[in-house]
Protein backbone atom coordinates (compact mmCIF):
# COMPACT_ATOMS: atom_id res chain seq x y z
CA UNK A 1 0.00 0.00 0.00
CA UNK A 2 1.43 3.52 -0.55
CA UNK A 3 2.14 5.44 2.49
CA UNK A 4 -0.30 8.70 1.79
CA UNK A 5 -4.36 7.57 1.55
CA UNK A 6 -5.78 8.88 -1.30
CA UNK A 7 -9.04 9.07 0.44
CA UNK A 8 -9.27 9.72 4.15
CA UNK A 9 -12.22 10.86 6.95
CA UNK A 10 -15.43 11.00 8.11
CA UNK A 11 -18.68 10.24 5.74
CA UNK A 12 -22.16 9.23 6.00
CA UNK A 13 -23.45 5.82 5.51
CA UNK A 14 -26.46 5.76 3.12
CA UNK A 15 -28.77 3.64 1.80
CA UNK A 16 -30.90 2.91 -1.86
CA UNK A 17 -34.34 2.99 -1.15
CA UNK A 18 -36.31 -0.16 -1.66
CA UNK A 19 -36.56 -4.01 -0.72
CA UNK A 20 -32.96 -5.22 -1.14
CA UNK A 21 -31.46 -1.36 -1.38
CA UNK A 22 -27.67 -0.86 -0.85
CA UNK A 23 -26.06 0.34 1.89
CA UNK A 24 -22.97 2.58 0.39
CA UNK A 25 -20.73 5.60 1.22
CA UNK A 26 -20.14 8.33 -1.23
CA UNK A 27 -16.43 9.26 -1.51
CA UNK A 28 -15.15 12.18 -3.50
CA UNK A 29 -13.07 11.06 -6.92
CA UNK A 30 -9.52 10.78 -7.17
CA UNK A 31 -6.77 11.23 -9.78
CA UNK A 32 -7.32 9.35 -12.60
CA UNK A 33 -3.45 7.87 -12.15
CA UNK A 34 -5.76 5.71 -9.42
CA UNK A 35 -8.41 4.57 -12.00
CA UNK A 36 -8.89 1.22 -13.67
CA UNK A 37 -10.92 -0.19 -16.51
CA UNK A 38 -14.42 2.27 -16.31
CA UNK A 39 -13.16 4.76 -13.96
CA UNK A 40 -12.94 1.76 -10.78
CA UNK A 41 -10.31 2.17 -8.51
CA UNK A 42 -8.96 -0.76 -6.35
CA UNK A 43 -8.23 -0.03 -2.68
CA UNK A 44 -7.14 -1.32 1.06
CA UNK A 45 -7.37 0.49 4.25
CA UNK A 46 -9.62 0.75 6.67
CA UNK A 47 -13.42 1.63 7.80
CA UNK A 48 -13.63 2.60 11.49
CA UNK A 49 -11.48 -0.80 12.59
CA UNK A 50 -12.55 -2.83 10.43
CA UNK A 51 -9.86 -3.80 7.08
CA UNK A 52 -9.99 -3.75 3.67
CA UNK A 53 -8.00 -5.42 1.16
CA UNK A 54 -8.34 -5.45 -2.39
CA UNK A 55 -11.47 -3.70 -1.96
CA UNK A 56 -13.34 -1.92 -5.55
CA UNK A 57 -14.21 1.52 -5.12
CA UNK A 58 -16.99 2.19 -8.89
CA UNK A 59 -17.85 5.64 -10.09
CA UNK A 60 -20.38 7.89 -9.94
CA UNK A 61 -22.09 10.58 -12.72
CA UNK A 62 -20.27 13.13 -10.44
CA UNK A 63 -16.83 12.28 -10.92
CA UNK A 64 -16.97 10.60 -6.91
CA UNK A 65 -16.60 7.43 -6.06
CA UNK A 66 -19.09 4.51 -4.74
CA UNK A 67 -18.26 2.22 -2.12
CA UNK A 68 -20.75 -0.69 -1.14
CA UNK A 69 -20.75 -1.72 2.38
CA UNK A 70 -21.49 -5.37 2.81
CA UNK A 71 -23.47 -6.64 5.42
CA UNK A 72 -20.72 -7.79 7.31
CA UNK A 73 -19.04 -4.89 7.36
CA UNK A 74 -22.15 -3.13 9.49
CA UNK A 75 -22.53 -5.90 11.83
CA UNK A 76 -18.75 -5.85 12.40
CA UNK A 77 -18.64 -1.40 12.81
CA UNK A 78 -22.21 -1.84 14.23
CA UNK A 79 -23.18 0.55 11.58
CA UNK A 80 -26.09 1.23 10.03
CA UNK A 81 -27.73 3.74 7.62
CA UNK A 82 -27.46 7.47 8.77
CA UNK A 83 -24.49 6.67 11.03
CA UNK A 84 -21.18 8.21 10.17
CA UNK A 85 -17.78 5.97 9.42
CA UNK A 86 -13.87 6.82 9.32
CA UNK A 87 -12.37 5.69 6.47
CA UNK A 88 -9.08 5.69 5.65
CA UNK A 89 -8.09 4.35 2.00
CA UNK A 90 -4.56 3.83 0.15
CA UNK A 91 -4.59 2.80 -3.55
CA UNK A 92 -3.69 -0.73 -3.66
CA UNK A 93 -0.11 -1.56 -5.17
CA UNK A 94 -1.25 -1.72 -8.83
CA UNK A 95 -3.03 1.41 -9.34
CA UNK A 96 0.03 3.32 -7.74
CA UNK A 97 1.08 5.91 -10.08
CA UNK A 98 4.38 4.73 -11.92
CA UNK A 99 7.47 6.14 -11.13
CA UNK A 100 9.69 7.25 -14.56
CA UNK A 101 13.44 5.81 -14.19
CA UNK A 102 15.70 8.39 -13.65
CA UNK A 103 17.77 7.50 -16.88
CA UNK A 104 14.85 8.25 -19.00
CA UNK A 105 13.99 11.16 -17.19
CA UNK A 106 17.06 12.91 -17.32
CA UNK A 107 16.77 12.37 -21.34
CA UNK A 108 13.41 13.17 -21.52
CA UNK A 109 14.49 16.67 -19.97
CA UNK A 110 17.32 17.04 -22.07
CA UNK A 111 14.14 16.72 -25.15
CA UNK A 112 11.82 19.78 -23.28
CA UNK A 113 9.52 18.48 -26.71
CA UNK A 114 9.60 14.67 -25.91
CA UNK A 115 9.16 15.67 -22.12
CA UNK A 116 5.50 17.22 -22.62
CA UNK A 117 4.36 14.58 -25.27
CA UNK A 118 5.53 11.96 -22.80
CA UNK A 119 3.57 14.02 -19.76
CA UNK A 120 0.61 14.19 -22.35
CA UNK A 121 0.59 10.53 -22.63
CA UNK A 122 -2.21 7.95 -20.91
CA UNK A 123 -0.76 6.30 -18.25
CA UNK A 124 -1.22 2.95 -20.11
CA UNK A 125 0.90 4.76 -22.76
CA UNK A 126 3.29 5.38 -20.45
CA UNK A 127 3.31 1.82 -18.64
CA UNK A 128 3.94 -0.03 -22.44
CA UNK A 129 6.86 2.58 -22.55
CA UNK A 130 8.49 1.44 -18.91
CA UNK A 131 7.28 -2.15 -19.69
CA UNK A 132 9.70 -2.29 -22.90
CA UNK A 133 12.59 -0.43 -21.70
CA UNK A 134 12.82 -2.21 -18.63
CA UNK A 135 12.30 -5.38 -20.46
CA UNK A 136 15.88 -4.54 -21.37
CA UNK A 137 18.67 -7.41 -20.17
CA UNK A 138 21.42 -5.62 -21.49
CA UNK A 139 22.46 -1.93 -20.37
CA UNK A 140 23.25 -1.60 -24.40
CA UNK A 141 19.91 -2.69 -25.02
CA UNK A 142 18.22 -0.33 -22.57
CA UNK A 143 19.91 2.84 -23.92
CA UNK A 144 18.90 2.00 -27.52
CA UNK A 145 15.30 1.51 -26.35
CA UNK A 146 15.25 5.18 -24.53
CA UNK A 147 16.42 6.65 -27.44
CA UNK A 148 14.25 4.91 -29.53
CA UNK A 149 10.94 6.13 -26.72
CA UNK A 150 12.27 9.91 -27.35
CA UNK A 151 12.53 9.87 -31.42
CA UNK A 152 8.66 7.88 -31.13
CA UNK A 153 7.93 10.69 -28.53
CA UNK A 154 9.10 13.88 -30.72
CA UNK A 155 7.14 11.99 -33.95
CA UNK A 156 3.85 12.13 -31.63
Amino acid sequence: MSKVPIIEGTFLLERMPGKGGWTYLKLPGVSSDYRGKFGSVKVSGTIDDYELVNYGLMPIRNGGLFLPIKAEIRKKTGKKEGDNVYITLYADAENLPMATPEDLLLCLQDEPEAYQAYQSCTETERKAFLDWIGEANQDEIRVKRIVQTIDMLLNK
